[in-house]
């Protein structure tokens, strides 16, 4: 049976992959993006459902699986209050109505080392969406923790690409786990976990992801 396909981030780098991923599988009838503000894009088998994230319509956040790719930076958010509003409680309360409207599996793009202890403010905040959204307890839970991500970004970010071409040209000492991957790969993989009939609460670290 054709399912629906919830979506939050598809404007990001993993998220405009799941987009077009989930648009070109026949097992999703309908995709549905919760974003702020108009996607410039259109399909047959895309719904764009604009809301208020301070203040959710509860009637939009209605289908199958829900897959999440809704994250920021700091120096985008503006405060360390910002972000973790944006990539953990967000995602969270979208999160709680979804499995109140019947949602049975979250599919989360997270972080490496994420780590609800960690001192880090970044792979805490991951941490913590993660142990939340386990509370919640949907039929299927799944966190993706890839490494760095490789692939076209709408804004550029100097360090982060820095990074990228000191990794890829010294791949070879780098353990798998911690080696840059596609985004494409990170969201061929969740659609995959969300198509395997699987049930509980499922970690899968990046080089997991590289394989899947």
């Amino acid at each position: 049976m054709a399912k629906t396909a919830l979506l939050l981030g598809a404007t990001g780098l993993v998220g405009s992959h799941l987009l077009d991923q989930l648009l070109n599988d026949a097992r999703y009838e309908t995709v549905v993006a919760l974003t702020r503000r108009p996607l410039n894009r259109q399909h047959p088998k895309l719904r764009q459902e604009i809301i208020d994230f301070d203040h959710p319509d509860l009637a939009k956040i209605k289908g199958d699986d829900l897959f999440c790719a809704l994250g920021t930076t700091l120096r985008k958010a503006g405060s360390k209050e910002a972000q973790y509003r944006i990539d953990c409680t967000y995602p969270f309360e979208i999160g709680k109505i979804a499995r109140e409207n019947g949602v049975q599996q979250y599919l989360l793009v997270s972080s490496i080392g994420a780590d609800a202890q960690s001192s880090n403010f970044y792979l805490r905040t991951k941490g913590d969406l993660e142990e939340k959204l386990k509370a919640l307890h949907f039929k299927t839970f799944v966190s993706a923790r890839p490494s760095f991500l490789l692939g076209h970004r709408e804004e550029f970010r100097l360090g982060e690409q820095v990074g990228i071409i000191l990794a890829q040209a010294f791949s070879f000492l780098i353990p798998k786990k911690y080696r840059g991957i596609q985004a494409a790969k990170v969201a061929a993989a969740l659609i995959e976990m969300a198509n395997r009939d699987l049930s509980g609460v499922h970690i899968v670290e990046s080089d997991q992801l590289q394989v899947l």
